[in-house]
């Protein structure tokens, strides 16, 4: 008997993810002028409101309005329609130093003893269903609400006559859903049913003032809005697939576009954002395990974030390596201790070895050093690289080099060149790993 499994995505207008984008932007601002600046800053948003609250310890000046209102009209929010825009939406600010008792137990004389920030377990995970070592619907999932809003900034298609002007009607919220159908062994058969909501203008007006008019242009919008999901963001987002992928969608897919009826009202406007409220979304879209802590807003010194990156880098490393066709990996602390308490390794029964799962961790654990410092080294991650972390997961992203530029009326603009989710690199990690297993 074949078996359904389903993940969702959620577009950077969401309001969980412009609390994110906020809480990492303001941590690579802390980061491009002190790399030693302690951080943990949660957001909230609401109707034209931002609260910014948390503990920040630094040498470094961030203008903490200037660069949210920045991030906000980056992100879309741009129009006093939303009820919510970079503009005009106020920001209350509540940041106090760390308590120097976390403190303690993280800075050491010698760096390389240099203690995990809070106790607490964190898991990585990796499978050989996708190019990126990712499960596919999550793949899938992010694909649609990225697409949709690369549409919605490139303003061509999907549009209406806005005041005599070609216009999208898209608006910055978005969330996707996608089930795939697996076999019994796990491999994708098909993909079974989609789901996507987007916020959009009110873009047909009723021809009266009445129930029944205002039913029936709702029904003209929705029916333009689900006519473009079908053919013109599912087949570039199709498009976009290897051709092996591309053969899972057949004519039997079911396709749901806003179900719950017109979407016009979304965004902070129309529903509250906290930081770290879409982890699953961030990590692994359900498949693999997580240990609860959020990412968004924390420096690397707390292992919630950088031994989680770790976690994945191991797992990914493995698969890549032949070594297995799934794996997940546990990594375990204790506050002020630098080396992990435990480390479990679990393939569920598709490693290629002929290695106990616990055989395997002995065999490989020590190519991979899980101390804070050495992850913290490893993938330079005190370096300002996480903004683009924040939308569209966390995980199974393209490593690349970029130049990015933090500006501030205080100060000249800083340019900072950086490598962007160095933990998705395993090229060093892969032989390693196969000498490990001979």
């Amino acid at each position: 008997m074949s078996y359904l499994f389903t993940s969702e995505s959620v577009s950077e207008g969401h309001p969980d993810k412009v609390a994110d984008q906020i809480s990492d932007a303001l941590l690579d601002e802390f980061l491009a002028r002190d790399p030693e600046s302690k951080v943990a800053i949660e957001t909230l948003v609401t109707t034209g409101q931002v609260v910014v609250a948390g503990e920040v310890s630094s040498q470094a000046f961030v203008d903490i309005p200037a660069t949210i209102r920045r991030l906000i009209v980056e992100i879309g929010y741009n129009r006093g329609a939303y009820r919510f825009d970079g503009d005009s939406c106020g920001i209350l600010t509540a940041i106090h130093e760390q308590s120097p008792d976390i403190n303690r137990g993280v800075d050491r004389r010698d760096k390389e003893e240099q203690g995990a920030g809070d106790q607490g377990m964190m898991f990585g995970y990796a499978t050989s269903e996708t190019p990126s070592f990712m499960p596919l619907t999550l793949d899938l999932a992010h694909r649609l609400v990225s697409e949709l809003a690369t549409i919605r900034r490139e303003g061509k298609d999907m549009t209406y006559y806005r005041k005599g002007k070609l216009a999208t009607y898209l608006r910055p919220d978005a969330k996707s859903q996608v089930t795939v159908e697996y076999s019994d062994d796990g491999r994708p058969l098909r993909v079974h049913t989609i789901v996507v909501s987007t916020q959009h203008d009110d873009f047909v007006a009723p021809m009266a003032d009445t129930p029944e008019a205002q039913a029936s242009a709702d029904n003209e919008m929705l029916a333009q809005i689900r006519k473009d999901v079908k053919e013109v963001l599912l087949p570039r987002v199709i498009a976009s697939l290897p051709e092996e992928q591309q053969k899972l969608f057949d004519d039997k897919l079911i396709l749901h576009v806003n179900p719950t009826g017109k979407f016009v009202l979304g965004g902070p406007h129309a529903d509250t954002g906290l930081t770290g409220r879409k982890i699953i979304v961030d990590t692994y879209g359900g498949r693999g395990a997580h240990g609860g802590g959020a990412f968004s807003g924390k420096d690397p010194s707390k292992v919630d974030r950088s031994a989680a990156y770790a976690a994945r880098h191991m797992a990914k490393a493995l698969v890549a390596a032949g070594a297995a066709r799934e794996a997940l990996v546990q990594v375990a602390y204790a506050i002020g201790r630098a080396e992990p308490v435990s480390i479990l390794i679990n393939t569920f029964g598709t490693g290629t070895t002929g290695l106990t799962d616990s055989e395997l961790t002995e065999r490989v654990k020590g190519i991979f050093d899980m101390r804070p410092s050495a992850i913290i080294e490893r993938f330079n991650l005190k370096a300002p690289i996480y903004r683009e972390t924040s939308t569209y997961g966390h995980m199974g992203r393209t490593p690349h080099h970029a130049t990015k530029t933090f500006c501030s009326r205080y100060a000249d603009p800083l340019s900072v060149e950086v490598d962007l989710f160095p933990w998705e690199d395993v090229s060093r990690e892969v032989p390693l790993v196969r000498a490990a297993l001979k």
